[in-house]
C-alpha cells in the first residue's frame, strides 16, 4: 500500500557545464567518456549524454540522471567520481552544475556556481502538492481565457485538432507569461 507520509522518490538529473581547451578536444572526449563508464556501475544509474555547441567551443554541457538523490549521491560521494574528477585537474573547468527532479526548474531560476566552491545542493524546491496549486493559480483563469476567446473559433474542428491548436497556444503563454509571475508572487509561501 502506498505510504501517504513518505513522498515517492524522484529521478533526479545533474546538468554541468564544463570548459575545456578545444586544442584538448580528444583529452575531454576521453575523460567524458571515462566518467560515464564508471557512473555506469553504480546503482540506480539511468543515463548519462553530452554535447558541445559547435566545434572549436570551450563548453561541454554534460547531462547524467540517477534513480533517486540516494543513487545519486552514491555516486558524487564515490572515490571513483572523486578519483576521475582529480584526473581533469589542469584542463576542466566546471562553471555550473543544476540539478533537477521534475517541474520543480518552474520554481527557482539557475544557478551558476563558481568552480573553485563545492558543488552545495539546490535550494529545497517547494512541496508537490504547492506546486500543483502554483500550476493550478496560473492554468485556471488561463484555460478559462482560452476557452472564452479561442475555443469559439475552433468550434467546428475535430478534438484532436482543437486541443492541438489549444495546447500549442497556451504552453508557451504558461510557461513563458503565466508561471513565472505565479511562482514569482507566491514565493514567500512556496519558501514557507
Amino acid at each position: 500500500m502506498w505510504d501517504m507520509k513518505s513522498p515517492p522518490q524522484l529521478a533526479v538529473t545533474v546538468a554541468i557545464t564544463r570548459r575545456a581547451d578545444p586544442s584538448r578536444a580528444a583529452e575531454m572526449a576521453a575523460w567524458v567518456r571515462a566518467g560515464a563508464s564508471l557512473a555506469e556501475a553504480f546503482p540506480g544509474f539511468l543515463g548519462t549524454g553530452w554535447v558541445r555547441p559547435e566545434l572549436g567551443s570551450t563548453e561541454w554541457h554534460m547531462l547524467y540522471r540517477f534513480a533517486d538523490a540516494g543513487a545519486l549521491h552514491g555516486w558524487e560521494e564515490s572515490p571513483e567520481r572523486q578519483w576521475w574528477l582529480s584526473s581533469a585537474e589542469g584542463f576542466v573547468e566546471h562553471t555550473r552544475v543544476e540539478k533537477r527532479t521534475g517541474i520543480e526548474g518552474w520554481f527557482d531560476p539557475p544557478r551558476e556556481l563558481p568552480a573553485d566552491e563545492g558543488l552545495p545542493e539546490a535550494p529545497k524546491p517547494p512541496s508537490r502538492w504547492k506546486q500543483a496549486v502554483t500550476i493550478w493559480l496560473g492554468f485556471f483563469p488561463v484555460s478559462l481565457l482560452s476557452g472564452w476567446l479561442l475555443a469559439p473559433h475552433l468550434v467546428d474542428l475535430n478534438l484532436v485538432l482543437r486541443t492541438l491548436i489549444s495546447t500549442l497556444v497556451l504552453t508557451p503563454i504558461m510557461t513563458y507569461l503565466v508561471l513565472p509571475r505565479v511562482t514569482r508572487a507566491l514565493q514567500p509561501w512556496l519558501k514557507r
